[in-house]
């Protein structure tokens, strides 16, 4: 089931990383955006309305980690579903201080996107 007109935004500061994901969630048929760290992907939240889910990893440089930029999306952008991931903690979905998933890396870009597509078809 391809995910047209569905964007979104994917902050990773690993390029390869980010880019292979990105590539993944284009080849469903998201409209992805790509952000290397938390101010960079504020600055496309501001500008870019239409994203309905971020995808972001919790080690970054820059002001703020993933589950920091995970809680000011959660309270600036409520509409917005989140995945957090990780190479480096280990953590369930219960466990983060927001509503979403967690996956640890290397991930399984399949689950990754069933994942997606339940979160964005619940209410």
């Amino acid at each position: 089931m391809a995910q047209r007109g569905i964007t979104v935004i994917v902050v990773e500061d690993e390029t390869l990383v980010r880019m292979d994901i990105a590539m993944s969630l284009q080849d469903e048929g998201f409209t992805v955006l790509e952000a290397s760290d938390a101010d960079e992907a504020i600055g496309l939240l501001d500008t870019h309305p239409e994203i309905r889910l971020m995808f972001t990893d919790i080690d970054m440089p820059g002001s703020m980690d993933g589950l920091k930029l995970a809680k000011a999306v959660r309270d600036r952008w409520p509409p917005v579903k989140i995945i957090v991931a990780s190479g480096h903690r280990h953590l369930s979905d219960e466990l983060l201080p927001i509503e979403g998933k967690f996956f640890s890396k290397p991930y399984n870009h399949a689950r990754i996107i069933s994942a997606m597509r339940e979160m964005l078809a619940a209410p």
